[in-house]
This record gives structure tokens, sequence and C-alpha cells, in this order.
């Protein structure tokens, strides 16, 4: 118990305020690789993959955590560095839980990172409405991994621990409007079926290669299979490997009643 406590403490700071927005938007801000803040209409603040510190293609202001301001949520959709990144601190800065993969909250509480009712459990095919009962999040599948590298503090050892399965997330805000966070994953034809189930507006799709589906690949998905009103292009471009461009995706996508919103890491757009 005393560890969790511990935890926490050492990263506890208050928070800032949460970035004012018209009645009825829903407001993203894209910080590079699969981090997203979502503002939504009645307010709440979601962050998702919080990869932000260490990430080198946020902007160098969005690095202090505190311009983030109020945090109300925090989904991580696997173990991978480039995604958790900075959600322990987070979860216990602003004293909120992270919904991830069942096996990665279990790790997060077992390395004493974040206490227990910080790391709630769940899994694929559940839904949950923690920020009250008009904004539903749902846990969808992902086709990656999701191992769990953690370096002890105490002994600088590199270790590799349990991450769950990887996920995808479908977040219905409280005015309808839907996002899909695919999360990192190849294309798998169950696509369609979350496409037919959920139906999203937005999909943010990853576009790297390599460790995620090339421009090629996500373009099929979105056209063919999820059909959203609008699509972000992200995962990409941030290491060496993540070779695939926004200009390729475009090509690919072709005629499409899909509008592809440009983002760069740091930029915001409102629905």
């Amino acid at each position: 118990m005393w560890k969790f406590v511990a935890a926490c403490l050492v990263m506890l700071s208050a928070p800032g305020a949460a970035f004012a927005q018209g009645p009825g938007q829903t407001e993203l801000l894209w910080l590079g690789q699969s981090a997203m803040r979502i503002t939504t209409p009645g307010g709440k603040v979601i962050q998702l993959d919080p990869f932000i510190t260490q990430n080198p293609k946020t902007p160098a202001e969005w690095k202090d955590l505190d311009k983030l301001g109020h945090l109300d949520l925090i989904l991580v959709t696997h173990g991978h560095g480039d995604h958790v990144g900075d959600a322990p601190t987070l979860a216990c800065k602003h004293n909120v839980p992270i919904y991830a993969p069942a096996g990665l909250n279990d790790t997060f509480t077992a390395l004493g990172l974040v206490p227990a009712e910080l790391a709630p459990r769940m899994n694929k095919g559940g839904t949950v409405s923690p920020l009250g009962p008009d904004i539903k999040i749902s846990m969808t599948h992902a086709d990656h991994s999701s191992e769990f590298i953690y370096t002890d503090p105490q002994t600088n050892k590199r270790q590799v621990y349990v991450g769950g399965e990887p996920v995808g997330f479908i977040i219905e805000l409280e005015n309808g409007f839907k996002i899909y966070h695919m999360g990192d994953t190849d294309l798998f034809g169950d696509m369609r079926l979350i496409g037919e189930r959920y139906k999203p507006d937005l999909v943010l799709v990853p576009i790297g290669g390599h460790f995620v589906m090339n421009p090629t690949d996500a373009a099929y998905a979105v056209r063919e299979y999820l059909k959203p009103r609008y699509v972000i292009r992200v995962h990409y471009g941030t290491f060496p490997q993540l070779r695939g461009t926004p200009e390729e995706f475009k090509r690919a996508l072709g005629q499409s009643a899909t509008e592809v919103i440009v983002m760069n890491p740091g930029d915001k757009h409102r629905f």
C-alpha cells in the first residue's frame, strides 16, 4: 500500500485549467504518435496514449505536462512505451483512472506505478461510462502485441512484463459523436464489423507501416470497412521505421466520402 501512495506523491502536482471551448463542440489536440487529448462537448477531458515527454514529435511547449490542463480520464491501447508514455504519472497527478488492457493494468499495480483504484480492469467487448452515462467507452480488437518494458529505478535493470492484449477504443460522446481510436493494428477483416456495429464518425488511423498498417492498408480499412465521416492520420514519422506518409495515404484513399483532417503535432481541431 505504501509504495502505491509513494508513487503518486512523487508525481503529484496541481492540475491546470481545462481549455475553454464553445458549447456542443468536440476538440482534439494531437501531440504526435498516437497521443490525442479529447475535450468533449460537456467539458470532460480524455487523454489517449499519452506518449508526451519522451516523444520526439511532441512540440516543446507541450512536454510540460501541466500544459495539458485538467484531465478526467486516461485511455491506453497497449503496453508499448510509445503509448503508455506518461500515463502512470498523469493518473497520479490528476487522481484519475487509466483504462487499458486488463493485463497491463495488473502490471501497473504490481509494479507500484499506480494504485489499484486508478487501474480498473477491462477487456475487449466491455463498455464503461466512468465519466457519466452520456459518455460510453468500448474496447475493441487490435492486431498487434502489448508487452510492457520497465526499467527498475533501483537496479537499472530492463525487464519485460505482461501487457495484456492490444485494443482499440470506441468513444461515444454526449452528443452522439463517435471516435474510433484504432491503437496500433494491422488490417483485419473484423474492422468491417466494427464499422457496421459502431458507425464511427471519426477514425484515428495509424499509417506508418512496419509496426502498424502502411498507408495503403490504412486507406483500405477506412474506405472499405469503416467509412467514417472524418479521418485523422496518426502514428507515422516518429521513428525511422514508420515511413508511411500522409501523402501516400491520401493517394491510396482516392475518391472517398471521408474527409481527411490534416493535423500536425500541437494542432487542435474542433468538430
